[in-house]
């Protein structure tokens, strides 16, 4: 792999020395309400230079991390179905590599590839999912490749209570029906995160970690395509964070961010330190 012209904020290792690879994926055409999740990989990128490097909250520094920057993948924006190729074929030469990948989206469809090439490595996977929304439909107006749809797709790879899914608020009644009998559900905050990951830990499971960034309150983060009052709070997702990469996470993105619409940049600058945090509390 070439390294990016553009990095994120000290992401800057040779590739044969990383132990985290980021890759980008660009791509946001199921979106069904406000577009735009395509430009947050670039933006997440440019505007990472107004950060620093180091973590007063956990003490860490992204100049002390092994992390490669791949830069974004070029999608093709009218079928789903080669967009999830490309990516699951970038996650799994990561993976066969040896090294940790981790997404920047794009709209939460992408997941769905990345998850396919960590099912394939790692059979008993388990998904840790942050989000607003249960994205738990059969399809959305007909369609089941849609960022609506995405857990209900790797609830067919996973199967049974090894969706574990934070913070929703939102979806419409079978959705909700459907996690009661399928997936682990725990809605609005992060109540019983703890005694999750805990039980993970005992286990030792391979967990995907997957953050929707419309988990935080449209307050905090309105530059998102599907806004959703009533989320958590910025130093509750960072808290998160850190608990949920006390298991073993083979795997991670994060997602959702259209940086168009915060004209502010608060967003963008909220996606940035999400970013930062998760790079630096991840197991490796």
């Amino acid at each position: 792999m070439r390294p990016n012209i553009e990095t994120f904020l000290g992401c800057e290792s040779p590739y044969e020395e990383a132990k985290i690879v980021l890759y980008g994926a660009p791509f946001d055409s199921t979106t069904s309400f406000r577009p735009g999740a395509r430009f947050g990989p670039a933006a997440m990128r440019h505007e990472s230079f107004g950060l620093e490097t180091y973590s007063p909250y956990q003490d860490r520094d992204l100049m002390d991390r092994q992390i490669f920057d791949s830069g974004d993948l070029e999608l093709p924006f009218g079928s789903p179905d080669a967009a999830l190729l490309d990516i699951h074929s970038r996650a799994s030469v990561i993976f066969s590599d040896g090294k940790l990948p981790v997404l920047l989206g794009g709209e939460h469809l992408v997941t769905l590839g990345a998850v396919r090439a960590a099912v394939e490595r790692y059979p008993d996977l388990v998904i840790v999912h942050f989000d607003a929304h249960a994205d738990l439909r059969e399809d959305y107006l007909g369609v089941k490749l849609s960022h609506a749809c995405v857990l209900r797709r790797c609830h067919e790879l996973v199967g049974d209570g090894r969706i574990h899914q934070f913070c929703i608020r939102s979806g419409d009644r079978a959705e909700f029906q459907f996690a009661r009998a399928h997936t682990r559900m725990h809605p609005f905050a992060f109540d019983g995160l703890e005694q999750t990951v805990e039980d993970l830990r005992k286990r030792n499971a391979p967990v995907y970690f997957t953050i929707d960034l419309d988990c935080l309150d449209p307050a905090v983060f309105p530059g998102t395509g599907t806004p959703e009052a009533g989320g958590v709070t910025f130093p509750e997702l960072l808290t998160a964070i850190q608990t949920v990469c006390a298991a073993r996470v083979v795997a991670a993105d994060v997602n959702e961010l259209a940086p168009m619409l915060d004209a502010s940049g608060a967003s963008t600058a909220a996606a940035c330190k999400v970013l930062r945090e998760l790079l630096l509390a991840l197991p490796v």
